[in-house]
């Protein structure tokens, strides 16, 4: 009876797995390799993406919206009139909005896109008031930049840890996996320290040291765990 039930958990493993109509794992350079996105077809899922800085971001996984890299300016009129005899005044506040460039409200073609295109708008940008938020992964799916002859793009589709709403809408969308990440508009938990990064630190220890704020043991272990970084090893 025990090994029935082993064979079929496994049998079901299989065909759960084997029902997956997509791509297990694409990197950033197979999204640009003619070679390989000529034979995608927009809308088709992925389960892992690796960027172009090595990190993975899998469906499933724990990320942070970071901080808005756009503005908008937003205007009000307010209008009012005086004592008996007809008398008006107009006064307009204008204010900079802070907004994503690459996180959108709702999913890329959902509801809200929808009416935004009715209203001759364009796509809802995320808010400043959403920047540390905790979200999941929900789900990834690849776009060509224009026509099949161009390059892929990743979208993800952000939902939040505990299943609530971010306003009206049900989930967020990164429009541009690469450009969020770079621009820290989305966070990694685990990601990758780039070379310039490591550069920075290292200056940085290096001037805690000469300022006796660092030990010289302190400062040779950073150094060694900082250098495959630099040196791209």
């Amino acid at each position: 009876m025990k090994k029935q039930i082993i064979f079929l958990l496994a049998l079901f493993s299989w065909v759960s797995h084997s029902q997956f109509d997509g791509i297990e794992t694409m990197t950033f350079e197979q999204s640009q390799d003619i070679n390989f996105f000529r034979s995608i077809k927009n809308n088709t899922k992925v389960k892992e993406y690796i960027t172009i800085s090595g990190n993975s971001v899998k469906v499933g996984d724990t990320l942070i919206i970071g901080k808005p890299t756009s503005s908008s300016s937003v205007s009000n009129t307010y209008a009012s009139s005086y004592g008996s005899q007809y008398s008006a005044s107009a006064t307009t506040n204008t204010k900079n909005v802070k907004e994503f460039e690459f996180v959108q409200m709702g999913r890329p073609s959902g509801f809200g896109s929808v009416m935004s295109g009715l209203n001759g708008t364009g796509p809802a940008m995320a808010g400043i008031s959403l920047s540390n938020e905790v979200v999941t992964v929900k789900e990834m799916k690849v776009y060509h930049k224009g026509s099949k002859k161009k390059p892929l793009n990743v979208v993800i589709v952000l939902g939040e840890i505990n299943g609530r709403a971010f306003g009206i809408n049900k989930y967020l969308s990164v429009m541009n996996t690469e450009l969020a990440i770079e621009s820290g508009e989305l966070y990694l938990k685990n990601r990758k320290m780039t070379r310039e990064e490591a550069i920075a630190k290292l200056k940085e220890s290096k001037d805690l040291f000469d300022l006796d704020m660092m030990s010289e043991e302190e400062y040779k272990a950073l150094r060694a765990e900082l250098a495959p970084v630099i040196k791209g090893n």
